[in-house]
């Protein structure tokens, strides 16, 4: 080999070594770009959270003011010459089977004015009621005291619930009366319980059993103001009854002695 050819082969050979690069630098290394910009992140939207405000209740319906008299149209006389008992609040497992057995044994009727929820739940003491020849008597559904302060609509409800209770007992049975609790009456429901078909019921003997007195007070506030025609109004559910029944022992059999007891008409 020429030493020309010699030389130029050494020299390509050395720059290979080296690189092409001035001496002592070291090649950069080069990035590889995107060639697109990636895109933002949607930020999620935040869920509506339920509120925690308690809703306020609904504002409870405005009574309309009990009239300062009774209403006219009351039924307080039995229509005969005789007295008639009548019984509130039933029935009830332990006092209305105690009064229709001294019924029973007098050979005498009275009428049972009847609670809607009571009837619900003793069926078997409407029916027997019934089938011993007595009379009935819608008494609302709950003892609603306040009933006849209601809206009409409220009043209409309330009577024909109670009456399908009762007629789930005693389909056949005819129901003639109504008598509001605590005898608290409105012109307004007298006419809601004429639509009914039922006659209001009063009454014109009240010996204020409900307020538990003893049996001698009840016979005697009852033989005080017993007179003919009288309705006699007492009391075999609501509450401890025990001085009722004793009371009704005696009362039973004297009032049928001094003017008869009958049937309301």
């Amino acid at each position: 080999m020429r030493p020309r050819t010699l030389l130029a082969f050494v020299l390509g050979l050395v720059l290979l070594v080296t690189g092409c690069g001035g001496p002592g630098k070291t090649p950069q290394r080069v990035t590889a770009q995107p060639s697109v910009s990636a895109a933002p992140t949607p930020t999620p939207s935040p869920k509506p959270q339920p509120s925690r405000t308690t809703p306020k209740p609904k504002p409870k319906p405005t009574l309309r003011p009990l009239p300062k008299k009774l209403p006219t149209g009351l039924h307080r006389r039995s229509g005969s010459p005789g007295v008639a008992l009548t019984f509130d609040d039933g029935p009830d497992p332990r006092y209305t089977p105690q009064i229709l057995a001294q019924l029973r044994a007098a050979h005498v009727t009275a009428t049972f004015c009847l609670v809607g929820k009571q009837a619900k739940r003793y069926p078997h003491l409407v029916a027997q009621i019934v089938r011993e020849g007595h009379q009935l008597c819608n008494h609302s559904w709950r003892h609603d005291v306040d009933l006849g302060r209601r809206p009409a609509a409220e009043i209409r409800a309330d009577l024909e619930r109670t009456n399908r209770a009762i007629r789930a007992a005693a389909p056949d049975a005819p129901i003639t009366w109504f008598r509001q609790p605590g005898g608290r009456w409105t012109a307004e429901e007298l006419t809601v319980a004429r639509q009914l078909g039922l006659r209001p019921l009063h009454w014109s003997v009240d010996p204020q059993d409900w307020d538990h007195p003893p049996a001698k007070k009840i016979i005697a506030r009852v033989e005080s103001a017993a007179h003919h025609g009288s309705v006699v109004l007492m009391h075999d559910a609501g509450g401890d009854r025990t001085q009722t029944m004793a009371a009704c022992r005696r009362l039973i059999p004297d009032l049928k002695r001094r003017y008869g007891i009958v049937r309301l008409r």
